[in-house]
């Protein structure tokens, strides 16, 4: 396989394969609901987000998104990649329709990814091997399966949590100097670039651009008001910051309302100053004012800050795990 090769002769024949754009949305969305009808993830994409990635600059769906019809033009399998122009590895998404499960589909969609993935590393002429992520939740076993079968390996696990909001909250106290203030549009870059330095040193992180730091503060599911900023109050520096959403569609699914940190941070410089106590000690009492039943977030297994220790001190518990599968091309 080289990087001249053409994607789509990975794919099955069975099908007819075209790529993802305005056009295509409702039948996207369709088959991403039908999956995740009988798979039951934790999460999935819904209209509205597929709605977002569409408008993505530095990934343009149509050239990096294909989409499997059958015979009757309905949607039954499709794949999609990311890559950071700079970045040291490409991010593969996609699921198969469960009726067209076991018949090869997978296999040609990983064949689409890996060409795919080949093609932007050469686009983008950098120093780094080609590479290929793709994320399963561990009850998804058909996925382990397939991906072993295409030579891929665990590199990294990570851990759903959940706090119950019912049970007495932490009150840490914030060292003078340093002040919790709301999440707003004035503080959106501010703490982009806090976030930026928060993750430098955290495995699989790459810096967020103006495009990609957009869609998490414009994601149809953010909670700016279940959010919060640690600031320097002398400087006005941010120091940390904890940025939460809330999908109503899956409490619906689960039977609970959660509260769900997307990103906690502090800055290398702020760090052993009781700040990400205090933030998301502020999140459970803002998650729970707003009716929230857990406060939950997801956390590297190995993440070297030591957060696994800090979520199980503060009463969080792992009810559920996911896998980062790695292939070099």
């Amino acid at each position: 396989m080289t990087g001249r090769t053409d994607p789509q002769t990975s794919l099955d024949p069975r099908l007819s394969w075209r790529p993802a754009g305005a056009a295509e949305l409702d039948d996207w969305t369709a088959l991403i609901a039908r999956t995740a009808a009988v798979e039951r993830p934790v999460w999935f994409e819904r209209r509205e987000d597929l709605a977002q990635i569409l408008e993505s600059r530095t990934n343009p769906v149509p050239a990096n998104s294909i989409l499997g019809f059958d015979s009757r033009g309905v949607a039954r399998a499709y794949a999609r990649l990311t890559k950071n122009p700079a970045g040291d590895k490409a991010v593969g998404f996609g699921c198969v329709d469960p009726e067209w499960q076991g018949k090869g589909i997978g296999t040609g969609l990983l064949g689409w990814l890996e060409s795919r993935t080949l093609q932007r590393f050469a686009e983008d002429a950098g120093a780094a091997a080609p590479r290929l992520r793709l994320h399963m939740e561990q009850q998804h076993i058909h996925q382990a399966s397939l991906f072993e079968g295409r030579g891929y390996r665990i590199v990294r696990y990570y851990n759903e949590m959940h706090r119950p909001l019912a049970a007495d909250f932490p009150e840490p106290e914030l060292d003078d100097g340093l002040e919790l203030v709301d999440f707003g549009p004035g503080l959106h870059e501010a703490v982009r670039l806090a976030h930026n330095e928060a993750f430098r040193d955290h495995w699989g992180s790459e810096p967020r651009d103006e495009e990609a730091w957009g869609f998490v503060v414009n994601d149809p599911q953010a909670r700016p008001d279940l959010s919060g900023v640690v600031v320097e109050t002398a400087s006005g520096r941010v120091a940390g910051y904890q940025i939460a959403s809330h999908d109503a569609d899956s409490a619906a699914d689960r039977g609970f309302k959660e509260g769900y940190t997307d990103l906690l941070g502090v800055r290398p410089e702020f760090r052993g100053r009781g700040i990400a106590q205090a933030l998301l000690a502020d999140a459970m009492r803002r998650f729970a004012a707003a009716g929230m039943d857990k406060a939950s977030l997801d956390v590297d297994a190995e993440n070297p800050t030591g957060a696994l220790a800090l979520y199980t001190k503060m009463g969080y518990v792992a009810v559920n795990r996911c896998m980062a599968w790695d292939k070099e091309l």
